[in-house]
Formats: C-alpha cells, structure tokens, sequence
C-alpha cells in the first residue's frame, strides 16, 4: 500500500467518523434546544471528506432528514466529495 493510499484511508476515515458524531451531537443538542451546529458547518464536513458519515449520521440519528433545503445542500457537497475521490484514484 503507498503512502497516498494510507493517507487517504485516514483522511475519509477520520472526516466520515467526524461528521457522523457532529451529526449526532447536533441531534442531541435540538432535543435539549440548545445552541446548534450551522448547517453550513455539516455540508462543509461532507464536502471535505466526511461525506458517507454525514450520511450515515442522518440515517441512524433521524436528524435533518425531513429538511428537503439541507438535503439538497448536502446531496451538492456530493460533489467535491466526488472530486476527491476520483483525484485521489487517478493520481495515486
């Protein structure tokens, strides 16, 4: 395994686990009606990386899935996600 493999097992791991926990505590917060995490914050996470956590964040803790504006946000931060992984595939 090359050391650009490596790091980008790393890099999807860490920001999908980062994202899916965000996801969680901003669940967590909304029930206690506390201060939440902006909306822009969670898109950009997927975005960068994080992109299947955040999904899976909003499967698993019901949270922002009946809010077809975000859902359509986060369906667009798709797309860098996207470039990163056919940049990573085609560069390594």
């Amino acid at each position: 395994m090359k050391i650009s493999d490596s790091f980008a097992a790393i890099w999807f791991a860490t920001f999908s686990t980062v994202t899916f926990l965000i996801f969680g505590f901003d669940k967590w917060r909304a029930s206690q009606s506390g201060g939440r995490v902006p909306e822009s914050f969670l898109t950009t996470l997927g975005a960068l990386g994080g992109w299947a956590g955040g999904l899976l964040g909003m499967i698993v803790f019901r949270h922002k899935t009946a809010k077809w504006t975000f859902k359509f946000k986060y369906a667009l931060a798709l797309i860098p996600f996207a470039a990163e992984i056919w940049a990573w595939l085609r560069w390594r």
